[in-house]
């Protein structure tokens, strides 16, 4: 089955707002088993959208389309969409109820532009949204089927999740796709493709593999279709026991966890709490952390000691240490990660502290260097890294760095 996905809206054309509506509804559509074979943005204009349907309605089972279905006059994908399919506009009562009870949720009020939202096309069906003012609609033509949805991603998302995906899998006939993903840190792209030749030449005929990296995480997706779902869960998962065997120190999860969320399910099983001490990182450690749900439980706090001043009146730094070693060497970021766990009163630790650029550097410490330390009960242990020029990468990097550091000492312990 093929799918093509439309998002609608001159915002994504001149770059103010990301597309990330595709990326999110092409997964989601791989994973129920469709191809999706385009993804296209368009202006939010009549023309386009009436071309754009001639174009792809009639070569995909499935289209989807997210934007212009708005209270404002320049929202018109709704009516183009009534006009496509040969449709009069109708009034609905569950859809201006459902548009009542979310403004009254969020503490507005209703006014035209609000009511105009209950204003559908007859062809169409309606799908309900429980998350903003705009449903979702479901439109049938030559056994082709077209479903817009709204632009707001947390919407879209919404409808997909409590209504859509099922409908769709009721609609089509999908084959069985089974995907696993692996998640690999502390090692590039192709020195791991180097260490896995063998097994890629092994593999069974009919499961594919993907590399997707990203800065300081890869993840690795295998993948196959049949019609016994029970039987392919079983190939794969025996190729990912012979991928750990190969490749195990570099392996932290499985199916997109988060390193965050692998490091604190650790702490929760040893009843222990984790600070962080960041320079270099400026939070960001925290804020990965602080964006897992439930981590309050593990997470005590951070401090970003960004001077030398709070590095050695919060954390407890010696003046000695930072003249003779420096703000960014092995003993700072040691005596950082200590420091943090006496004043939050956690049992690990990280910490950070770097030349994340662009200036800043020397030649004995370049741009990108960058030394980190985990601590927890009794041990202590720091790395240098060298990251390279790009400032950003260079805290994405150490962020992940430092919370692999402590996974890989806690694992050792």
């Amino acid at each position: 089955m093929n799918a093509t996905i439309i998002t609608i809206g001159d915002e994504l054309l001149i770059g103010q707002v990301v597309d990330t509506n595709s990326a999110w509804l092409a997964a989601e559509l791989t994973a129920i088993g469709f191809r999706v074979v385009n993804t296209l943005s368009i202006s939010d204009n009549g023309e386009a959208i009436r071309t754009a349907l001639d174009r792809y309605m009639p070569e995909n089972d499935l289209l989807l389309i997210t934007g212009g279905l708005g209270p404002t006059n320049d929202d018109i994908t709704r009516k183009i969409l009534a006009d496509y399919f040969g449709s009069g506009m109708r009034f609905s009562e569950e859809v201006l109820s459902d548009v009542e009870s979310f403004i009254s949720g969020i503490g507005s009020y209703m006014n035209e532009h609000n009511r105009k939202q209950a204003l559908v096309p007859e062809a169409a069906v309606v799908l309900r949204n429980q998350h903003g003012t705009a449903p979702g609609l479901w439109f049938e033509k030559d056994n082709h089927t077209a479903v817009s949805l709204p632009g707001v991603p947390h919407e879209m998302k919404g409808i997909f999740n409590d209504e859509l995906r099922t409908k769709i899998i009721g609609r089509f006939k999908l084959p069985d796709i089974v995907y696993k993903t692996v998640m690999f840190t502390g090692i590039g792209e192709a020195p791991l493709a180097e260490k896995l030749t063998g097994w890629e030449d092994s593999l069974p005929r009919g499961i594919s593999v993907a590399y997707l990296p990203s800065p300081g995480i890869i993840r690795l997706r295998l993948g196959a279709t049949g019609e016994d779902r029970s039987a392919i869960e079983k190939v794969i998962e025996q190729q990912v026991e012979t991928l750990k065997q190969i490749v195990s120190k570099y392996i932290y999860g499985y199916d997109d966890e988060k390193l965050e969320e692998v490091v604190g399910r650790m702490l929760l099983e040893r009843g222990a709490a984790l600070a962080t001490a960041e320079s270099c990182t400026g939070g960001l450690i925290a804020s990965r952390i602080t964006s897992i749900a439930g981590c309050s439980a593990w997470f005590r706090g951070s401090v970003v000691a960004y001077s030398n001043e709070v590095k050695k009146e919060l954390l407890g730094v010696k003046p000695e240490t930072l003249m003779k070693y420096g703000a960014v060497s092995e003993e700072t970021v040691k005596q950082m990660a200590a420091g943090v766990m006496r004043a939050a009163g956690s049992d690990y630790a990280v910490a950070t502290s770097g030349i994340a650029g662009p200036d800043g550097g020397t030649p004995e410490k370049p741009v990108g260097t960058v030394w980190i330390a985990a601590a927890g009960p009794g041990f202590t242990t720091a790395k240098k890294f060298s990251f390279g020029q790009v400032r950003e990468m260079n805290i994405l990097r150490s962020s992940i760095a430092a919370m692999n550091l402590l996974r890989k000492s806690m694992l050792e312990e």
